[in-house]
């Protein structure tokens, strides 16, 4: 008996191997069958905006061999970056396809989906809101928004925003708001707003595009206004960000890049799929906007030079929140705040990166550091635009500290 059970074991073992090896024999003929869309960096096209001051020529040289690199290492269909120095956009440029069947070239006035990036861009209305007085951070959701349910325990403003309050999330790429349109926040509701918290408010960190939806409900009704009405004329159109608007799903809009989603893995090195149509509208403030790299590099100046929002209200929105077991979340109010290694040193970023279909497409970054603020965007998804955006501020970073500076 003991032997013939040995030999069961030995035949369930040698064929698990079997399987094992099989699949990693398929996968390697899958990659193997997968023609790269660039051959290498060196096939990359790119177009820019215009040339770069003779200040930030040997910066920007360096910078866009590392965007022409990781565009061909990763295989991204297109990507794009703008760099801004002391207040000032120094370089703006575009890479590879925007749409590969058509061969259409990247541009920086491609517009790409910036998924949950939006949230940064939202949070300046919240803070506009609070300089009028037209919103409380510690009042309670019902105050703004009767039609979310009274939970088990009470929901403040702030607790949403700092993604602490423990309302659901959607469930990535299969989140049924995708095939729904909405024309103001409060009618995507009723797909969450009856599930209870999945925690007491403060006690965890946990990352909702739901609450930031029900967020977009409260903006909408302190402004009297639908949100993107808001968010245009009060930020958008001062800050001449001319390539930013709400993704209209599939309503045609110039200049937006063709997304794709990959084949295998959660990994674009395995070659492209494209992405099926989408609806962002019932997302509203957490992810339905498109943007350029260029237009969130003057979104960020504007924040970090006190044009848009106070400097105290800009504090107030990008200070680390804190559970009530007196931990740091690392996460602001809309505002995402980690460390980055530059020129070997540890330097502070405040941004945020966006997911669209639970992977990275779009990273915005303000080294307070060194004054720099770099915008990465790409039209696929699971991208590393935040590791290589930093690589990016680093050229500058080390290009100040020479004597043109």
């Amino acid at each position: 008996m003991l032997k013939t059970r040995t030999e069961t074991w030995l035949a369930l073992l040698a064929g698990a191997v079997g399987l094992f090896l099989v699949g990693l024999g398929g996968l390697w003929v899958f990659m193997s069958a997968t023609p790269p869309l660039h051959q290498g960096a060196q096939d990359v096209t790119s177009v820019a905006e215009a040339a770069p001051s003779q200040q930030w020529v040997e910066a920007t040289a360096q910078a866009r061999e590392i965007v022409r690199a990781s565009v061909a290492e990763q295989n991204l269909p297109g990507a794009s970056v703008a760099v801004a120095v002391d207040g000032n956009i120094v370089w703006a440029e575009g890479f590879g396809w925007a749409d590969i069947e058509q061969k259409t070239p990247v541009s920086p006035k491609t517009r790409f989906r910036i998924g949950t990036a939006s949230t940064a861009l939202t949070s300046a209305a919240v803070g506009l809101l609070l300089e009028k007085d037209r919103l409380k951070l510690d009042e309670k959701i019902q105050a703004y928004v009767p039609e979310f349910p009274e939970k088990q325990w009470p929901v403040t403003l702030r607790q949403l925003m700092a993604h602490v309050a423990g309302v659901p999330t959607d469930s990535g790429d299969e989140g049924p708001l995708f095939s729904e349109r909405c024309e103001r926040a409060v009618e995507a509701l009723p797909h969450f707003a009856g599930r209870p918290l999945r925690f007491e408010p403060g006690t965890q960190y946990s990352y909702s595009s739901y609450g930031w939806i029900l967020m977009s409900a409260a903006v909408e009704a302190a402004a009297n206004e639908p949100l993107l009405a808001l968010m245009r004329t009060q930020i958008f159109e001062p800050l001449g960000m001319d390539g930013t608007r709400a993704d209209a799903g599939t309503v045609p809009i110039p200049d937006v890049a063709t997304f794709y989603f990959p084949r295998f893995a959660g990994d674009p090195r395995y070659g492209p799929d494209l992405m099926r149509p989408l609806e962002y509208s019932c997302y509203s403030g957490s992810s339905v906007f498109l943007s350029t790299p260029s237009d969130l590099v003057r979104f960020a100046v504007a924040i970090n030079t006190g044009r848009l929002l106070q400097p105290a209200t800009v504090a107030l929105l990008q200070a680390s929140q804190r559970l009530v077991s007196g931990a740091e979340t690392g996460y602001g109010l809309g505002w995402d705040l980690e460390t980055a290694t530059v020129l070997g040193k540890p330097a502070r970023v405040v941004g945020h990166d966006g997911e669209s279909l639970g992977g990275t497409v779009a990273s915005f970054m303000t080294f307070p550091d060194y004054d720099i603020v770099v915008a990465l965007a790409t039209n696929i998804s699971y991208a590393d635009t935040f590791g290589v955006a930093v690589k990016v501020a680093e050229a500058f970073a080390q290009q100040a500290k020479g004597p043109t500076r």
